[in-house]
């Protein structure tokens, strides 16, 4: 058998389609992908995704969402195991990064490639640690209560904003709505303090963002997310750089399962990050 080499690799825009094929490689991974998660990630940008093929099939993938005139952020740097080592990866990688521009990029880069994503100029910023764990037995606390996609809508996209690097509408329009997804917003003094989305992934559910102005107001959103799934596997992507979210992950009775390292190009414009006690997705930021 001949092994194929970079220069025969076709790199191109990928369509949802193509991207069933690249979620199953993430699930591989153990990296446990929404199961409804593409929608709402070609909403934001859909000329962002990228498959590399060779005669055709598939062999590696990135993604470059950009987010904005400033910002832009890189997921899913995957090639299938039996094609590893062959220049795939850096070849798709590199005709990806283009669509970034003079953005600043960001990425979750798992431990393995940290190293490599410095060589290509990005800086760690913080750890990220997913923290797994059982749900509780909950109820929905006072002041929590599904948010409302077109009434809701404007309060929860100004709150997004704050707590990340760019404006995303587009995309939380989508993600408040997907099919499978559940978003809960805290209410205090008739004042928006906090949202959160639970979503169920391959192999437990996902809580992405977590977004609160408090602990306390962290702790009310994760009950009233994870409330009718008690004893289901939930997986909560924590910032290190953020204490108190860290001691309420553990308070939870989530213990680490995997981390990665938020890393930047260059600087980003300013947000949060206090508010942040669950990342919204490793794959878009």
């Amino acid at each position: 058998m001949t092994s194929p080499v970079s220069h025969d690799l076709v790199v191109s825009q990928a369509s949802q389609d193509d991207w069933t094929v690249i979620t199953g490689w993430a699930a591989a991974e153990g990296w446990n992908p929404g199961l409804s998660d593409a929608p709402s990630f070609f909403a934001q940008d859909p000329d962002g995704f990228f498959v590399g093929r060779i005669d055709g099939e598939p062999v590696s993938a990135v993604s470059v969402v950009n987010y904005g005139a400033d910002y832009s952020f890189l997921g899913f740097y995957l090639v299938r195991p039996d094609l590893r080592g062959r220049g795939h990866g850096i070849t798709t990688w590199k005709t990806a990064l283009a669509h970034a521009g003079t953005r600043t990029v960001g990425l979750d880069g798992v431990v393995a490639q940290q190293d490599n994503y410095r060589r290509s100029g990005f800086h760690p910023a913080h750890r990220t640690v997913r923290h797994s764990g059982v749900a509780p037995v909950t109820a929905v606390p006072r002041g929590v209560r599904p948010v409302r996609p077109v009434e809701d809508l404007g309060a929860v996209t100004a709150y997004d904003s704050a707590c990340f690097p760019a404006d995303r509408p587009r995309f939380v329009e989508r993600w408040l709505a997907e099919d499978g997804h559940r978003a809960v917003a805290r209410v205090t003094g008739g004042r928006l303090t906090g949202y959160g989305v639970i979503r169920p992934g391959r192999d437990a559910w996902r809580v992405g963002p977590l977004f609160a102005d408090t602990a306390e107001d962290a702790r009310a959103l994760f009950a009233g997310l994870t409330a009718g799934i008690a004893g289901s596997e939930v997986a909560l992507d924590v910032p290190e750089n953020n204490a108190p979210a860290v001691a309420l992950a553990e308070e939870l009775g989530l213990t680490p399962s995997f981390e990665t390292a938020r890393m930047y190009t260059g600087p980003v414009r300013p947000f949060a990050a206090e508010r942040v006690f669950g990342v919204t997705t490793l794959e878009l930021g």
